[in-house]
């Protein structure tokens, strides 16, 4: 009994303590890490901009009926217009046939994801129906197209306006019609 009373006593004496054992840095690693993970999920949401989320639904609405138009006068134009990027030299062509030819044409390069990759490049008349303008650098991925006679504004009925897309890791080329 002595030997068991012996026993106990210096295992009481040799432990070690509390900060050198492996339990409680464990029980206190499982709540550190849950905290941890919860404040970067709160920096990323706070700083990331979610661009798919509109402010004014009610201006976005109004809108859709100015579009139509502008949709419904390039129909009437028999407006039609074929890109080719050239991305050796960075340069952009347009060919528009129908029976409006503007002096300069802008057209809007649109990320369906990230407004930040947005472009807008203004392509200046080379002759009849034919227009160039300068890309810049090399695009990839899906871009949405939107192609206006240049000055014309986003929300003018007066206007017309050409829609297609692109995907740069595919194709070097697109068609743009009115959408109807």
């Amino acid at each position: 009994m002595t030997k068991t009373i012996e026993y106990t006593m210096q295992k009481i004496i040799d432990t070690k303590p509390w900060y050198r054992q492996f339990w409680p840095w464990l029980i206190v690693a499982l709540p550190a890490t849950v905290v941890v993970a919860a404040i970067l999920t709160v920096r990323l949401a706070l700083h990331s901009a979610d661009d798919m989320v509109v402010d004014n639904y009610y201006k976005d609405g109004k809108a859709i009926n100015q579009r139509l138009e502008q949709d419904q006068r390039a129909t009437a134009l028999g407006l039609v217009a074929e890109l080719s990027f050239n991305f050796d030299s960075g340069l952009l062509n347009v060919s528009l046939s129908g029976d409006d030819m503007p002096q300069a044409l802008r057209l809007q390069l649109m990320h369906p994801m990230e407004a930040d990759n947005d472009r807008e490049i203004v392509l200046q008349q080379q002759g009849q129906g034919s227009y160039r303008g300068d890309l810049g650098q090399r695009l990839q991925h899906r871009y949405l197209l939107r192609l206006l006679p240049e000055g014309a504004s986003e929300d003018s009925a007066a206007e017309w306006r050409l829609n297609g897309e692109i995907d740069f890791n595919r194709g070097q080329g697109a068609v743009l019609i009115a959408d109807q």
